[in-house]
């Protein structure tokens, strides 16, 4: 009787090891058919992420407009809320090379913290996407406290090895938040300048500074913005600041300024 137990415990502990080693086989199998998808994709998305209090409906009217004509591409928004877990939505064709992807957070509030915990959450939703939608290379654009998420992410998470920027476009972001004197350096933007030499050093930059007053775009100081030259300055391979005014540069109008939109047509879209 003892020996029949001890065939049985041993032929299923045999079982249990054959399907464990099985499963570590399918399972890399599975990576390495993914990871030679993301290799091989032709697939650029640009990837959009607002500011604070804004959803991932921010963009809906800058997309609209980008998909005028026959540059119709598809639009999948990303939400990932306050336990880190992404949601995605919408409408996207197997063959579209250049798709927008919006990755919103729940918990959308102001804040250096809460910064550094989207620019956490951005990197959980760009590589859950890559995951999904195979792409390897990609261009970014940030209004608002997103381009703060988007510098904060490139200093913190980016992987060369895995995902490839290209043009990052940054709207209205406010480096040193509303501070006006830029000896006056906030926790912020004293630790985007002490980490800048973590940013890809092939990466072009875009900064949008809006004028309504020619102070401010009526929220972000213009010196604020302006602030992000001590952080991509001689950092990356390209870095230019664009001075937009006349209608639409109060900064919550930016991402529907048509000379904006003009800016991205030509400048960040594959």
């Amino acid at each position: 009787m003892r020996k029949i137990i001890k065939m049985i415990l041993l032929l299923s502990t045999l079982i249990l090891v054959v399907s464990m080693l099985i499963l570590e086989m399918n399972w890399n199998h599975h990576k390495t058919t993914v990871n030679r998808a993301i290799y091989n994709s032709k697939m650029s998305p640009t990837i959009l992420v607002p500011g604070s209090s804004a959803s991932q409906d921010r963009f809906d009217f800058l997309i609209k407009q980008l998909n005028t004509g026959n540059n119709k591409h598809g639009l999948i928004k990303a939400v990932v809320n306050k336990q880190g877990v992404v949601s995605i939505y919408g409408k996207y064709h197997a063959n579209d090379p250049a798709p927008y992807f919006v990755i919103a957070f729940e918990n959308n509030q102001d804040g250096y913290e809460n910064i550094k915990k989207q620019a956490q959450w951005l990197d959980k939703a760009i590589l859950t996407l890559q995951e999904r939608y195979r792409f390897r290379q990609f261009q970014a654009i940030g209004h608002s406290n997103g381009g703060l998420i988007w510098t904060r992410y490139l200093e913190k998470y980016y992987q060369k090895e895995s995902v490839q920027l290209s043009v990052l476009m940054t709207i209205g972001t406010p480096y040193n938040f509303s501070e006006e004197n830029v000896h006056n350096r906030t926790k912020m933007l004293d630790d985007f300048i002490k980490n800048r030499e973590k940013l890809p050093d092939d990466l072009t930059v875009y900064s949008i500074l809006g004028t309504e007053t020619y102070d401010d775009d009526g929220i972000v100081p213009e010196q604020s913005v302006e602030a992000g030259k001590f952080i991509f300055q001689k950092q990356v391979a390209h870095y230019t600041l664009i001075t937009v005014t006349g209608d639409e540069a109060q900064h919550s109008n930016l991402p529907q300024n048509r000379q904006i939109i003009k800016l991205i047509e030509q400048n960040v879209l594959p």
